[in-house]
């Protein structure tokens, strides 16, 4: 493997989309774990990233969550390099602009389309280069698709990063939903000539079937274009790890086609996640999912708290947006009689700050004051800066791990100390994201959830957050090994794009 820490620049390949979610995440993971696994020396990058979930970095720098848990399939430390400018989203047409793990202002999209991203592409470029001078290898991960030819001017993440770079594409399709062979081909054909010669070849993503039923469409698409498809990989559940934009929750339990694991005492434990508005680091949840006989689910509607044994209230990038939403939908009520029958509720940073008395907000929703749902003695004030942390605690007696993206401020005023929040009776806040991946932490909190619930659940004694994510990411390692064309995307990773592709017409417009 040339260059990295042998002096020249490293190889690298891109990992782009026929549309968004077609699964270019979990690819670029898969490869990274790959590589790893062969003694290279990998690390992930993706120049530009629009997503809600979001994590903080050792130095201190917001990151999205995909590029972490990538960082964590190549076993390398996620870094502000790997995704230089983060897009958060605040409403349908203006979004935080986090530049080098750090917020830069509020921006429309037409702001931003109109100039400041095409500010951003030589910052970006030279972080993909920083990495190429110190890892083998750098698997960039595109986003939506490289033939938006709107936005194809002021990309700084799709074909302009694989062309700075010459970086090969790899063009990831979702045959699950129809259409694969048209968007391969539609995706190709879109592009400008300087961009087509980059483009490698596809790979077919959840497949479910017998693969030679598709061999005549890869042969014509082969003959169409003059690319071949490096691989097919079947459908595999649960493999939705730290999704950007999707709904979805990714550990056993909790993915809709997936099966609950039996309990280990008598009884379930049913926990209900208000879908708030711009809801932020849903994965918080996902380490309740990874517990045998815990059943999540996302709710939107007062009856859904009925059965529930825990309420959970998430993150979200509008706490006052989200209080008015809970209040419309009556889960505002719902909760608060809970709350006055003793049954548990857990509110994480916005949430938390929802369950606030008082918030007064002239940062993000500049609403000033704002009554909170007053089951917690805590006051919120929005401050300009952002806090990004990563606290180290203990709670319940357990060592607490998490990370802290917030502009809230909570002046806590009673209630028993919990974490940076606080507990009354069976009520719970906290700013800290990640703090249920504790393991010891986790099944200590589930128990008293059980216990005020009147529950007879049993936290299992060995379920590991981390090694399960081990596992998953092993998972789409054997992915690729598995069911792709391993030598020659190593001989692209390591020789550059192939010479002599042919253009497919009519190209960009």
């Amino acid at each position: 493997m040339r260059g990295g820490s042998g002096g020249g620049p490293g190889g690298g390949l891109m990992v782009a989309g026929t549309t968004s979610d077609a699964g270019k995440s979990v690819v670029t993971a898969g490869i990274c774990r790959w590589l790893v696994r062969k003694g290279i020396k990998v690390a992930p990058f993706k120049g530009q990233n629009m997503s809600l979930n979001s994590f903080v970095t050792r130095e201190g720098a917001e990151i999205g969550r995909a590029q972490a848990m990538q960082a964590q399939a190549a076993r390398v430390e996620p870094t502000a390099l790997m995704n230089p400018v983060l897009l958060k989203p605040g409403g349908d047409r203006s979004s935080q602009v986090v530049l080098m793990g750090k917020p830069v202002g509020e921006m429309s999209a037409r702001g931003y389309h109109g100039g400041r991203q095409r500010e951003l592409y030589e910052p970006v470029v030279a972080c993909l280069e920083e990495l190429r001078g110190t890892y083998d290898a750098v698997i960039c991960e595109g986003a939506g698709s490289p033939a938006e030819i709107n936005l194809r001017r002021t990309d700084i993440v799709n074909m302009a990063i694989a062309r700075a770079a010459r970086f090969p594409v790899v063009v990831v399709g979702d045959i699950d939903r129809g259409g694969v062979f048209a968007q391969f081909f539609g995706t190709t054909a879109l592009l400008a000539p300087e961009d087509q010669e980059l483009v490698a070849g596809y790979l077919v993503n959840k497949f479910r079937g017998d693969v030679t039923l598709l061999t005549p469409g890869l042969d014509m698409l082969k003959g169409l274009t003059g690319r071949p498809t490096f691989g097919v990989l079947p459908y595999a559940h649960g493999l939705g790890i730290d999704e950007e934009d999707g709904l979805r929750v990714s550990l056993r339990g909790a993915v809709r086609e997936s099966e609950v694991a039996p309990p280990v005492g008598e009884d379930v434990l049913r926990v209900a996640v208000c879908a708030v508005p711009l809801m932020s680091n849903f994965t918080d949840v996902d380490a309740l999912a990874a517990e045998p006989g815990v059943v999540v689910r996302f709710v939107d509607r007062a009856e859904e708290l009925v059965d529930a044994d825990l309420v959970v209230v998430p993150g979200t990038r509008g706490t006052v947006k989200a209080l008015a939403w809970l209040r419309e939908r009556g889960l505002a009520d719902a909760i608060g009689r809970r709350a006055a029958e003793g049954r548990p509720v857990l509110g994480i940073c916005g949430g938390f700050q929802a369950l606030a008395e008082r918030i007064v907000d002239d940062v993000e929703s500049r609403a000033g004051e704002v009554a909170g749902l007053g089951l917690l003695p805590v006051d919120v004030r929005f401050a300009p800066e952002k806090t990004l942390a990563r606290p180290v605690g203990e709670a319940l007696g357990e060592r607490v791990e998490g990370y802290e993206i917030h502009h809230g401020v909570a002046d806590v005023r009673g209630g028993e100390p919990f974490l940076d929040g606080c507990r009354v009776g069976a009520v719970w806040g906290t700013h800290w994201h990640g703090s249920l991946e504790s393991d010891g932490f986790r099944r200590a909190f589930l128990r008293e959830v059980a216990a005020a619930a009147g529950r007879r659940f049993v936290p299992a004694p060995d379920t590991s957050f981390g090694a399960l994510r081990e596992e998953q990411l092993d998972r789409l390692g054997d992915l690729i090994e598995e069911h792709a064309d391993t030598d020659a995307l190593l001989r692209l990773i390591e020789q550059g794009p192939r010479a002599g592709l042919p253009f497919v017409p009519p190209g960009a417009p």
